[in-house]
């Protein structure tokens, strides 16, 4: 291998861990805040890592809106904020044509959607027109006004809070967009010690103005490129499929995990094989992604919709039905390790 290549080679090997140790800071900034809830806040920055985005459900008061507004005080990006309500309208997310009569001519306003970081604060309290109004910028990152297409800037990120369906007020999310989340993330209640040191931490001062940025948007733009060359063995793409035709034949399952759920997959799985610090992706990447990434992915027959059937023992029972891949080829091990 010539000197050239060598050089080239030492160069993504430095970035690479220079992205590490900045991601690192970002979780500790984070965690400064959202007490003893370091794997949900990895798994937020792996979903911003492969592009992704976040639906956080749980029950008020959890933490939900802080852990969003934490990683984006972290971030020197854009933030945008939507609060749902039912009369929110589909304008009020994307922007709108503003007639300016001085001029006799239309002028775009943008709306909160127009921004690197957007929290979509209590999504299924809004109706099912508003909320597909997101499904274009999710998807295509671009939003189209009066026939008009304007692009998102980059990156873009979108995470969004909801209420447990049985609350007051709320609406079932299209199919269609859930799909979109590349993960649904619960936060749960915190333990009794972390809640007093969290009352003792809050008692004195408010820990988000004291948060300052430690990444750059054109940084999180870079991060983004380099995990898309992760390297995904063929073994371990033969694995991912396998795992999503066992949940596909599954008893209980009435839609099992779609191709698109298997790209996500893969995409997550690269990502946090990146925020490790590796350049290829092990059977223990997959595993630790699947629950997040799938559970919001498969309906269950109605007469399985009890506790013993929940997506996550679905997801469990199709990854143990299925071999784990033991031997992997060398390319691609022996970069950035």
């Amino acid at each position: 291998m010539d000197g050239r290549r060598l050089e080239d080679m030492s160069y993504i090997r430095m970035e690479h861990e220079h992205a590490v140790e900045l991601l690192n800071r970002v979780m500790k900034r984070v965690e400064s805040v959202i007490i003893g809830k370091k794997q949900e806040i990895r798994y937020v920055l792996t979903a911003m890592l492969s592009g992704g985005h976040v639906l956080l459900e749980d029950v008020p008061g959890t933490g939900k809106t802080m852990l969003v507004r934490a990683v984006a005080s972290a971030l020197d990006c854009s933030m945008g904020r939507i609060q749902f309500t039912s009369d929110v309208m589909p304008a009020d997310v994307t922007g709108t044509s503003m007639y300016h009569p001085h001029t006799g001519e239309f002028k775009f306003r943008p709306g909160p959607v127009m921004s690197n970081i957007v929290l979509a604060d209590e999504i299924n309290r809004a109706s099912p027109r508003t909320q597909s109004a997101l499904l274009e910028a999710m998807e295509e990152r671009r939003v189209t006004v009066d026939g008009t297409t304007y692009a998102l800037p980059r990156p873009f990120f979108l995470l969004a809070t909801q209420n447990p369906l049985q609350f007051e007020g709320t609406y079932r999310l299209p199919e269609a967009q859930l799909d979109r989340f590349i993960m649904k993330i619960g936060l749960g209640y915190p333990d009794p010690e972390q809640e007093v040191e969290l009352l003792t931490r809050m008692q004195s001062r408010e820990l988000l103005d004291e948060l300052r940025p430690v990444m750059l948007a054109e940084e999180v733009v870079a991060m983004q490129r380099e995990v898309k060359h992760i390297h995904v063995d063929p073994v371990v793409k033969q694995y991912l499929v396998a795992v999503a035709v066992a949940s596909r034949s599954h008893p209980a399952v009435r839609l099992g995990i779609s191709p698109r759920g298997t790209l996500a997959w893969m995409a997550a799985a690269q990502s946090f094989a990146y925020l490790q610090g590796r350049s290829y992706v092990i059977p223990d990447d997959v595993k630790e992604m699947a629950v997040p990434v799938l559970s919001h992915r498969i309906q269950l027959k109605a007469q399985n919709r009890a506790e013993i059937w929940a997506q996550a023992q679905v997801i469990q029972e199709a990854l143990s039905s299925v071999p784990v891949p033991v031997q992997m080829a060398a390319q691609g091990r022996g970069r950035r390790q």
